[in-house]
């Protein structure tokens, strides 16, 4: 039986070793249904989540709720929306008891006299033509100048069918100013002209984000066998989709397979009480889902299956510490 003391050198079980006593375990809370953008391809909005709940207005209860989320046994609080910048105080909530980020649009800077180490996830949709296109403005212009040169900030580039060939100039904009940057793919859930995957874009695609990485090792967060698997929705011979998805709220979570997945997650609605079912929405198509943190959690919990080779498991390794840097659980 090949175990990891087997397949690594001491230079890789050193870093195994670094991320196997994490135990990260993430939850992901809606913070307000409120938005300074109406982005196209948003699945919140397109998929009515925005009107699911109501907003519990009450910070007092906010934080009653996150010290039982934390009881529960959370030690990472992803928060997105909506636009949780809106809301500063349920921000401020959830950074004084737990390790959180703060996923934005990057229009509204986050004080750092408040939050000086907190984790800020800039979403940007492409180019500047693409991002009036799909978000109706630029944010680049506005949030790359309220967060240039934070060390604890980088960009979410979600990249399009359109940009395929035309990545690096905005992977070198990010790094002219100090940030660095992740890359995750377009789910077009509004069928918007032009914006839909095709295999071979998605192969020319795959090779791309491999010589940004090659190229921009400083600025790029990122590994080869993500840029496979989210290209190709497969990995060791399986494809993702509803019966694999790890990234499953577990009390909606009925699934006769029972596929691993994430220890007691959940999305939490902004009553605070209602639950959505999955990272995303119950809309989306997951045979056709992008969605990075899903597939980087796919991997992350199926460690047994990457126990084949040293090669495997150099690449689980790999996934693991580029989530682990993204929520700052481990340095850059």
């Amino acid at each position: 039986m090949k175990t990891v003391s087997s397949l690594l050198d001491k230079e890789w079980h050193e870093r195994y070793r670094r991320i196997s006593n994490l135990n990260i375990r993430s939850s992901i809370y809606d913070v307000t249904n409120r938005c300074n953008l109406r982005c196209k391809g948003c699945f919140f909005f397109s998929s009515g989540e925005h009107q699911a709940a109501p907003e519990e207005m009450d910070i007092k209860k906010w934080e009653d709720f996150i010290d039982r989320e934390k009881e529960r046994g959370v030690n990472l609080a992803i928060l997105i929306g909506g636009e949780p910048t809106l809301c500063m105080d349920r921000v401020e909530a959830f950074y004084k008891r737990l390790p959180t980020y703060c996923a934005t649009n990057g229009l509204i800077k986050v004080p750092r006299d408040r939050f000086p180490d907190m984790m800020v996830g800039i979403s940007l949709w492409g180019s500047g033509e693409d991002e009036k296109i799909l978000r109706g403005r630029d944010t680049f212009a506005i949030s790359s100048k309220n967060y240039e040169g934070d060390a604890y900030t980088y960009y979410l580039y979600t990249i399009t069918p359109r940009q395929v060939g035309k990545i690096e100039p905005v992977i070198k904009r990010i790094a002219d100013v100090g940030l660095k940057v992740h890359l995750q793919l377009l789910s077009n859930d509004e069928g918007v002209d032009g914006f839909s995957w095709q295999d071979a874009e998605l192969k020319d695609l795959r090779f791309e984000m491999d010589d940004m990485l090659d190229k921009y090792p400083q600025t790029v967060i990122s590994c080869k066998y993500y840029h496979e698997i989210i290209t190709t929705g497969k990995m060791m011979g399986r494809s993702f989709g509803w019966n694999e998805c790890p990234s499953v709220t577990e009390a909606l979570d009925n699934r006769a397979n029972r596929p691993r997945r994430l220890i007691h997650f959940a999305r939490w609605a902004s009553d605070l009480k209602t639950v959505h079912r999955c990272c995303t929405s119950a809309t989306r198509d997951c045979s056709t889902c992008k969605d990075g943190a899903a597939h980087m959690s796919w991997v992350m919990v199926n460690k047994r299956e990457h126990l084949k080779s040293t090669q495997d498991l150099h690449n689980w390794i790999e996934v693991y510490e580029m989530f682990a840097k993204l929520y700052h659980f481990i340095p850059w």
